[in-house]
């Protein structure tokens, strides 16, 4: 049988909710993602924070360690341990027209452009980094798109 075949297809998604970076300084990584890219803070502890990216996407960061054991959620229930090291890749979804302004924002900022990409289907990336050194890309939706 198929992926196709309706009794073995998986049941529907509606798309990534959350996104998890582990971080060394909770502090400075909430400092850049809040007053450096611009992310509504939605809660944070000693453990890890929350922001809001956009409709219902939210950026998670844990302090590296932190969640490498299983800890008990505030509506109840466990949630089971994890956590992550080296850097790591992030794309977030900008306006082909923003840019240039991001561009300009990040030179005032001191942030450090590393790369920058015209894609086939006319899409474009730039490249840089947070505090951390992961590897973050501000991309147009039309990437990846077939069309």
């Amino acid at each position: 049988m198929s992926a196709t075949d309706p009794a073995k297809a998986a049941p529907s998604l509606d798309g990534i909710l959350e996104t998890a970076l582990y971080v060394d300084d909770l502090d400075i990584a909430k400092t850049f993602y809040a007053d450096v890219i611009g992310f509504a803070e939605i809660f944070s502890d000693i453990r890890m924070a929350s922001f809001s990216v956009g409709d219902d996407r939210v950026l998670l960061l844990f302090k590296r360690g932190a969640s490498a054991q299983a800890v008990e959620a505030p509506g109840g229930g466990m949630i089971p341990p994890h956590d992550g090291s080296g850097p790591i890749h992030i794309a977030f979804a900008i306006a082909d027209r923003d840019f240039p302004a991001w561009e300009t924002y990040f030179d005032r900022h001191g942030i450090e452009i590393e790369g920058r990409t015209d894609w086939p289907h006319g899409g474009h990336s730039v490249y840089f980094r947070d505090p951390d050194g992961h590897l973050l890309e501000f991309a147009s939706r039309r990437l990846w798109s077939k069309k």
